[in-house]
């Protein structure tokens, strides 16, 4: 049989135990190939993303696998020509959400690497904003009727 004592300490030790668990955060793993996952609000950043902001303040978390497309690498490039390089700051790119979600959904597809460069030149000679290539494309529609 066990004393008094004992089954006090016991049930104290399982008491600090509990409020240890109690205590720790855990927090569930995404999947970032989710189509929502690239355009996040969550602080917390998985292993193998980088987090970049456009003009218009929106969060996009970034798999460093998109690294290798010319086009991310170009604005990124222009993000530090135009900001410079943050030294404690978030990295801030040279347009607007929407503009950022198209060049994800090419990347998404598989772009070619002629798309590539037309998206690079796009990049560079535009203003990157949404309503600069909505600009260009009714432009371009209007050319073709």
């Amino acid at each position: 049989m066990i004393s008094a004592k004992k089954l006090i300490k016991m049930a104290r030790k399982w008491q600090k135990f509990a409020a240890n668990q109690r205590k720790r955060i855990s927090f569930p793993r995404t999947n970032y190939n989710d189509a929502e996952s690239c355009s996040t609000s969550s602080s917390i950043v998985a292993k193998g993303n980088f987090v970049v902001y456009t003009i218009d303040q929106k969060r996009f978390v970034v798999p460093l696998a998109y690294l290798q497309y010319k086009v991310i690498r170009q604005l990124l490039h222009m993000s530090e020509e135009e900001f410079g390089l943050p030294s404690d700051g978030p990295i801030m790119l040279p347009c607007d959400a929407l503009f950022m979600n198209y060049i994800i959904s090419f990347i998404r597809r598989g772009v070619s690497a002629d798309f590539q460069n037309a998206l690079i030149v796009t990049v560079a000679s535009s203003r990157c904003s949404s309503a600069s290539f909505l600009q260009e494309q009714r432009n371009s529609e209007l050319l073709v009727c």
